[in-house]
């Protein structure tokens, strides 16, 4: 287990192969009657991490998340229940780490804490603080968040309820 979590840690936020859809299926809609706090993928509703102002959209200047602007120590919270499957600094350019799976296809990111609260395989909540945001890796405090299906970065966004 800890060699899987050390080759997880030396690729770029590398996945297990998932099931992939059928040619003929569609991806998973946002459930339109979602609550505000939470947006729906397949079966997971997510949350904001954080309640900073957005830094950086998905996509721009190949960012591959979105980033959110905070102060040194405030929380991060879960987006949604899993396992975390990664809890470091191994990976170059996200500082200190959280890396959470939810199922087989969904993971989320949570890069440049000051703080790491959690441990690698421990069960997480949805809103359970797991770090606290940092300038790990960074030039100003922020959380960088990404949301992985499959292991191709989406844009929390679009899964993420309106603020």
């Amino acid at each position: 287990a800890l060699a899987a979590a050390r080759q997880e840690a030396e690729t770029p936020i590398a996945v297990p192969p998932a099931p992939t859809l059928p040619a003929t299926e569609a991806p998973p809609a946002a459930a339109p009657a979602a609550p505000a706090t939470a947006s729906v993928a397949g079966d997971i509703r997510w949350q904001w991490p954080a309640s900073g102002k957005l830094l950086t959209s998905f996509g721009e200047d190949g960012n591959k998340g979105i980033d959110l602007a905070g102060k040194t120590g405030d929380p991060v919270q879960a987006a949604a229940d899993g396992v975390v499957s990664y809890a470091g600094s191994g990976l170059r350019g996200y500082g200190n780490l959280v890396v959470i799976r939810h199922d087989a296809t969904w993971l989320s990111v949570y890069a440049h804490n000051s703080k790491i609260l959690v441990k690698e395989k421990q069960t997480v909540k949805q809103g359970q603080k797991i770090a606290e945001i940092g300038a790990s890796d960074t030039t100003s405090p922020r959380l960088h968040f990404e949301i992985r299906r499959q292991g191709k970065p989406v844009d929390p966004r679009e899964l993420l309820p309106a603020q």
